[in-house]
């Protein structure tokens, strides 16, 4: 599957928004990034250097680490640090959180005809783990949006390569649309 089964960190944030929280755009900070030789580096280096040599919220770094391995072809879209891979998904509902996952990990066990390992349902944001073979998972969340709504959420990791994410995200997506 191309690299296009799952949307590269750009498309979810703006570079304008990037601007705004962190005072330079991408393109300013992949050139101070290879400049100081982060393309031999390892994920958390690139994070510290940004937190620590230019004071970038953590949340931030980890967003502009993750546009520049992607821009460098160091990480693709989807993939994790270990070199797994991952889609999610997520929606929001006309329910109260705890009742949103209950019914999404409803869902997902009939789905997937496995009960949660882990339902962790008194949690700020409750979640439900899902194993499944070969070392993959899914985990379905849910947090408290305004209105008295949730938004749920399904992540399926630990693949080992890109080949069937388009795929996954389509199947939890239609998982997501029978919640609610």
């Amino acid at each position: 599957m191309t690299a296009q089964a799952v949307g590269s960190n750009v498309d979810g944030v703006g570079d304008d928004a990037v601007r705004e929280a962190t005072g330079r755009g991408r393109d300013e900070w992949f050139d101070l990034l290879d400049a100081a030789g982060a393309t031999g580096w390892k994920h958390r280096d690139i994070a510290s250097w940004l937190a620590g040599e230019h004071r970038v919220d953590p949340w931030w770094s980890q967003n502009v680490t993750v546009a520049y391995e992607q821009a460098r072809g160091i990480r693709r879209p989807g993939q994790r640090q270990d070199g797994t891979y991952e889609a999610g998904v997520t929606r929001t509902v006309a329910l109260e959180k705890t009742e949103a996952l209950r019914a999404l990990a409803a869902v997902v066990t009939d789905e997937l005809g496995v009960e949660p390992l882990a339902l962790n349902l008194t949690a700020a944001n409750p979640t439900a783990r899902f194993p499944l073979d070969g070392g993959e998972f899914v985990l379905a969340s849910s947090s408290d949006r305004p209105g008295g709504r949730a938004s749920i959420g399904l992540v399926w990791g630990g693949m080992p390569d890109d080949a069937r994410l388009v795929d996954v995200k389509a199947r939890m997506r239609e998982w997501l649309a029978s919640v609610g």
